[in-house]
């Protein structure tokens, strides 16, 4: 495991734009390099929906994620993965394996809040 990060300043911990978004869309990605999903995520009126490349697919189907709340850095610019535009990074911790488990939430949140 990763020793931790450096300190930083409140105000740098703000440049960093964590929103919670509902996967709308999830469909299979094979033309990435490492197992992935491609999820069209809505942020809500604000940021609206935003696309990911999300390599989850040993812990999660297409089905699971359908409706799914997860957790987002909208504001990162975009990064191309293969044919796709990925806008935003989906956040997850690693299991004992290394793959990734999703961030939610577990009550009702708004759509498009941000991470405090």
């Amino acid at each position: 495991m990763p020793a931790p990060a450096p300190q930083i300043a409140f105000d740098d911990f703000l440049k960093v734009d964590v929103r919670l978004g509902r996967v709308v869309k999830a469909e299979p990605f094979p033309e990435a390099r490492k197992p992935a999903y491609k999820l069209t995520i809505d942020f809500g009126p604000d940021i609206g929906v935003k696309k990911s490349s999300a390599q989850i697919t040993r812990h999660y189907t297409i089905d699971q994620l359908q409706g799914r709340m997860v957790a987002a850095v909208v504001n990162f610019p975009p990064r191309q993965i293969g044919p796709f535009m990925s806008e935003v990074l989906t956040l997850g911790f690693p299991d004992a394996d290394g793959e990734v488990v999703l961030v939610g939430v577990d009550r009702d949140a708004v759509v498009g809040g941000r991470l405090f």
